[in-house]
């Protein structure tokens, strides 16, 4: 006997899933049907035997119960209770679908795109309504402008996060925040496992209602900004605030991090695992290319010694592929390779590009307002200057400090084979 499962059609496959354990699986069609028949109560040999009589063909029923008690699928065997795990912890289970049902109602997506568009329009109106980076410096006090920022960033942030949390509930997901690392970022992100089986109007709406929170609270501040006068304190608060709405959205333009976007693109490319896949294929790639470069160098001395035809009779058809030099995406289904494929250079190069900026840009600055802040610290300096001091130790250090944290919890919770 099976546990209660959720089934939903995607393409030539099938997403099976139980949504007590966020544990989902693509299936062929064959495959689904067993489930469907194991589902209603028959047995193995029934089940092997009901498929053979529909597809003509014969199938590792045993075999496959295996894999499904392995997933935590199988309640009971025989009369045998099979043990089941501790279910994954959801944020705020007092959350119930019937209080967030609006987040899926068309109406709000349209209350999103009016926010927008008056916003634009005032913008083109009054171009002197779009904030510089001057506008987050909105106080003299060095410390007071990076608290502020940094109270409201993070209050944007956990606002980001719930409109997920929100929308998927509202679909049925149960859904967990939580603080993780993205590259050298430290980030909240919540986890919708069981969107999957949504249909796609809602699971696109769960991975964009992040952007689209930012979005209306930028729009709404624009607006905000026609009717302040400038100059004042509120118009510069204001101003900030639209800036720090604004700042997140390019971030979500760095799919290799598996931003919102990410989730978007991979769902409409119909990839199980854009990122996983990609990260193969480049390895592969990376593989190849350096074992060409070494063929390449142990060519060199026969090319001085025999010439360049007897270079050119060495054929690539002849030789036998290394171990692990097996291209991993002709597994894929052709629309999933040629999209492995192309998020695969996506990948490499924003990593790349990402880990050279920190080592460059960002880590130096760090490191150097830090010097600095513990520099000012101590009674050889006014109280203005040690306050100032203590508030870049607090927040900057302390950011630091839990990225350092969470990444080292995430690292763990992955086991010593994991791998960034």
């Amino acid at each position: 006997m099976l546990h209660d499962l959720a089934v939903r059609r995607d393409r030539d496959e099938w997403i099976v899933g139980r949504m007590a354990t966020r544990t989902f699986v693509a299936l062929p069609e064959a495959g689904a049907r067993a489930v469907e028949l194991l589902g209603g109560g028959l047995s193995v040999a029934r089940t092997a035997r009901t498929l053979r009589d529909e597809t003509g063909e014969e199938f590792e029923i045993t075999d496959f119960v295996r894999d499904l008690a392995a997933l935590g699928f199988v309640a009971r065997i025989g009369d045998r209770a099979v043990p089941d795990g501790e279910p994954p912890r959801a944020s705020w289970p007092w959350l119930r679908p019937r209080h967030v049902r609006f987040a899926l109602h068309p109406a709000l997506a349209a209350v999103v795109a009016v926010l927008l568009v008056s916003a634009v329009v005032a913008l083109v109106r009054r171009p002197a309504l779009l904030p510089g980076y001057r506008d987050l410096l909105w106080s003299p006090h060095g410390s007071l402008v990076l608290l502020s920022g940094a109270a409201a960033g993070w209050a944007l942030l956990f606002a980001h996060e719930l409109a997920h949390l929100v929308t998927a509930r509202a679909a049925g997901v149960p859904g967990k925040m939580r603080l993780g690392t993205r590259l050298q970022f430290l980030v909240m992100q919540t986890d919708i496992s069981g969107i999957e089986l949504a249909p796609r109007r809602h699971r696109l709406t769960a991975y964009l209602a992040g952007i689209a929170l930012n979005l209306s609270v930028a729009s709404s501040l624009v607006l905000v900004l026609t009717v302040t006068d400038s100059g004042t304190t509120a118009h510069r608060l204001l101003s900030a605030g639209l800036l720090l709405a604004l700042m997140p959205l390019p971030f979500q333009l760095m799919v290799f991090t598996r931003t919102d976007l990410y989730f978007v693109l991979q769902d409409l490319t119909g990839c199980r695992n854009l990122y996983g896949d990609g990260r193969a294929y480049a390895r592969y790639a990376r593989r190849r290319a350096v074992r060409a470069v070494r063929a390449v160098r142990a060519l060199r001395p026969v090319r001085e010694e025999r010439g360049m035809r007897e270079v050119r009779e060495v054929s690539p058809e002849r030789t036998t592929p290394a171990p692990g030099m097996t291209d991993p995406s002709t597994l894929l289904p052709p629309h999933e390779r040629r999209a492995v494929r192309l998020y695969s250079v996506v990948l490499v190069a924003g990593t790349v590009l990402c880990l050279a900026f920190m080592a460059l840009v960002t880590l130096p600055a760090d490191i150097t307002l830090l010097v600095r802040a513990v520099r000012g610290l101590g009674p050889g300096h006014g109280l203005a200057r040690s306050a100032d001091s203590a508030a870049v130790l607090i927040t900057l250090g302390g950011v630091n400090v839990l990225w350092g944290v969470t990444r080292w919890r995430d690292r763990r919770s992955r086991g010593p084979a994991a791998t960034p």
